[in-house]
C-alpha cells in the first residue's frame, strides 16, 4: 500500500511501516498538541515515563511548550475573573490566612476561606498539626483536664464535665498520633549481624 502510495523517506526509499509504529505517531502528535506526556503514559499502559517519551524524538521544550498551549486551551473555556490579579488586600487575606494558622500546640489545618469549626478548642480538632516540641504542653493540658473533670463532677456541673471529657479524649487522641509517629520513625533492630560485626568476628 505505501508503495502504491508513492511514500518515500528522505532519501527516497519506500517507506516501511509497522503496526506499532501507528502508537508513535499518536504519542508524538498529542503531546505536540498538548497532551501532559503522564496522561499519554497512562494511555499507551508505559510503567516509565520515559518510554512514552522515546516513542518520538520529542525535545524537553517542544513538550512544555506543547502543555502551555493545552494549559492556554483549558483556561480560555473557564471564566476569564478566576484568573484575574488579585488585589493587594486579597493577597494580604491569603497571607495572612497562613499566619493565622500557626497555633501553639502545632499548626491547623484548615483550608483556606474556612473558619475554625471547634471555636478554637484545638486539641478536639483532627486538622491539628501536633508539634512533637509540644509534648509536654500537651500532657499538662492533659492533666488540667483530669482535675477540671474531678472538680465539674464535685460540683454537679454535668455539662461543664461533658464537655471537658470531649477536649480530654481529644488530648490523649493527639498523645497517642505522636506516639505513633516516634514509633514509625525510630529504627527497629531486627537481631540480623551488620558486615562489620561479622567482619570483627572472623578477624
Amino acid at each position: 500500500m505505501l508503495q502504491a502510495a508513492g511514500l518515500t523517506n528522505a532519501t527516497g526509499q519506500p517507506l516501511n511501516y509497522q503496526p506499532h509504529d501507528f502508537r508513535r505517531i499518536f504519542t508524538t502528535e498529542a503531546i505536540m498538541n498538548g497532551m501532559p506526556p503522564h496522561i499519554a503514559q497512562l494511555i499507551l499502559g508505559h510503567k516509565n515515563i520515559n518510554t512514552t517519551m522515546g516513542y518520538k524524538a520529542v525535545y524537553p521544550e517542544e513538550a512544555i511548550n506543547g502543555h502551555r498551549a493545552f494549559i492556554a486551551r483549558r483556561r480560555a473555556l473557564r471564566p476569564s475573573e478566576e484568573y484575574r490579579t488579585p488585589t493587594d488586600a486579597e493577597w494580604e487575606e491569603f497571607l495572612g490566612h497562613f499566619e493565622r494558622r500557626k497555633v501553639a500546640l502545632g499548626d491547623c489545618g484548615r483550608a483556606y476561606g474556612t473558619s475554625c469549626q471547634h471555636e478554637h478548642s484545638c486539641v478536639r480538632c483532627p486538622l491539628l498539626r501536633i508539634d512533637p516540641a509540644q509534648r509536654l504542653r500537651l500532657e499538662a493540658i492533659r492533666s488540667n483536664l483530669d482535675e477540671r473533670i474531678a472538680e465539674a463532677d464535685r460540683e454537679g456541673w454535668l455539662g461543664e464535665a461533658e464537655g471537658l471529657r470531649f477536649s480530654l479524649a481529644g488530648t490523649k487522641n493527639k498523645l497517642a498520633q505522636l506516639d505513633d509517629r516516634r514509633r514509625r520513625a525510630t529504627t527497629i533492630n531486627l537481631g540480623i549481624p551488620t558486615f562489620h560485626e561479622i567482619a570483627a568476628r572472623a578477624t
